[in-house]
């Protein structure tokens, strides 16, 4: 550690300790300075490691760090909610790893962090800290039980590295090529003086290349060609080697190239999950799955189940991992079709009208080319419009509700009967003109709620009532039943 915390703050220090060379003009006196600060990093770090101390005291872990004041901070064991071992570069290299608890005080956010273990003991700790006494519902012959999962471990998916190809499919790191750009413009900006080639050198490249337009068009080709070139390799980066696993009554997803992470999902906090695809996902017959967890923090990422897998693969692996699904979803009334249709269209269609009122009164021939423009947008709107309304559905098993939404991004939740902790009917004006409303099945877990979208009236009291029939029946009851 006396190592790696130097190392990772010499970026922020690097500005600093150029602007004192070049403030003392490469004197040996502006040498010492910037030495001094260096040497500085090193006494930080030094009293970081012999300041900290962690312990575990029967059902808590406590982590001291005393310098001037003495801090002191306890975890009880039972309120962990998952413990995340990830090894970055410097790390690895040194045979060490990074240790993440979370715990439901926190909002789920880090309460408590280990930076700087050994794999070993890394790998100790978090057995210990998500060692849980059995719950009286779990009987002893469940597979959750601690007496029967306490030594076993077992693979469910490892994903293979040809499907690391679905990656630009995703989209999540397609914009991969233009954050490098305007991180290279951003540090000439920053940094031009510093570096010797100017501030203002990113200002020029960019007033050149605007007077060179067919120069420009090509480097905007190039970036755009990039997109899923870079893009799929950082997919790759984040998601090699990924593997999802059963251990200890835990969900843990082990992944990455560069920084291997390794994140444990309890199986009993989890309520469901959710399977999320776009347009090109769609077409690829692939999709991406998440676990719906209570008190999970950056639940994004450290709920992932899968990354891009074939949709058959997915149902599979989250049937068996968290439960299946088991039924049809119920399509919605054909007036939520139309509401798509007509967003979709008119304001489009709306432009166009416009543009070719403005061109025809003004002579402008732009106003007729935007006014085409609109028009095929309004006629690319029709099939978005009906595949919108082809994705929205709700259904239950008996077990699991689910609700479905989205086209570009369609997700589709599917959660335990037993996370639903209450309903609410919401409506907008337009909505109560079309007859229809949004339901939203009140989770604790996860988002917090997730949508049945532009359902009938008659379905958003017949649904809950099917669910939860013991909450709503009662007020559904006529005075000769009662």
């Amino acid at each position: 550690m006396l190592l790696i915390d130097p190392v990772r703050m010499l970026p922020s220090l690097l500005l600093p300790l150029v602007g004192v060379l070049f403030v003392g003009g490469f004197s040996p006196r502006s040498y010492i300075w910037a030495a001094l600060g260096v040497v500085g990093t090193v006494v930080f770090a030094v009293i970081r490691w012999a300041t900290f101390t962690y312990e575990l005291v029967g059902d808590r872990l406590e982590t001291k760090r005393a310098l001037i004041s003495r801090s002191v901070r306890t975890i009880p064991l039972e309120r962990i909610r998952g413990v995340d071992v990830s090894t970055p570069p410097m790390h690895r290299l040194l045979g060490l790893a990074v240790l993440k608890i979370d715990t439901g005080a926190s909002g789920g956010n880090e309460e408590a962090g280990l930076d700087g273990v050994t794999l070993t003991e890394a790998e100790r700790l978090k057995t210990v800290l998500l060692r849980r006494t059995a719950p009286a519902a779990v009987h002893p012959t469940h597979p959750a039980h601690p007496a029967r999962a306490a030594h076993a471990e077992r693979e469910i998916v490892r994903v293979p590295k040809r499907w690391l190809l679905y990656g630009p499919l995703s989209g999540a790191y397609l914009l991969t090529p233009f954050a490098f750009a305007g991180g290279a413009i951003g540090l000439a900006f920053q940094w031009g003086d510093e570096l010797g080639v100017g501030r203002d050198v990113a200002w020029h490249a960019g007033e050149w290349l605007w007077e060179r337009p067919y120069l420009l068009l090509a480097v905007a080709v190039l970036l755009v060609l990039a997109m899923p070139v870079l893009g799929g390799v950082m997919y790759a980066v984040f998601n090699w080697d990924f593997v999802l696993k059963r251990r200890d009554g835990y969900l843990v997803a082990e992944r990455g190239l560069v920084n291997r992470r390794s994140v444990s999902l309890e199986s009993q906090r989890v309520r469901g999950y959710e399977i999320v695809d776009g347009l090109a996902e769609r077409w690829a017959g692939v999709v991406r799955a998440w676990a719906i967890v209570t008190g999970l923090g950056d639940s994004r990422t450290r709920g992932q189940l899968l990354p891009d897998v074939p949709r058959p693969v997915a149902y599979a692996v989250t049937g068996e991992a968290v439960g299946p699904y088991d039924a049809a979803l119920r399509p919605h009334p054909p007036v939520a079709r139309n509401r798509r249709l007509f967003r979709a269209i008119f304001p489009w269609a709306l432009l166009a009208l416009l543009s070719a009122v403005a061109a025809v009164a003004t002579g402008v021939t732009l106003g007729w080319i935007l006014a085409v423009v609109a028009l095929l947008l309004a006629g690319a709107g029709i099939p978005l419009g009906l595949d919108r309304y082809a994705s929205l559905g709700h259904g239950y098993d008996g077990a699991r509700l689910s609700v479905r939404s989205g086209s570009l991004r369609r997700a589709q939740a599917v959660i335990e009967r037993r996370a639903v902790v209450g309903w609410r009917l919401r409506q907008t004006w337009f909505q109560r003109r079309a007859g229809v409303l949004t339901l939203i099945a009140g989770v604790g877990a996860g988002t917090g709620g997730y949508e049945a979208i532009d359902v009938s009236e008659a379905q958003g009291v017949a649904f809950p009532t099917e669910v939860t029939p013991e909450w709503l029946t009662p007020f559904l009851s006529g005075p000769e039943d009662s």
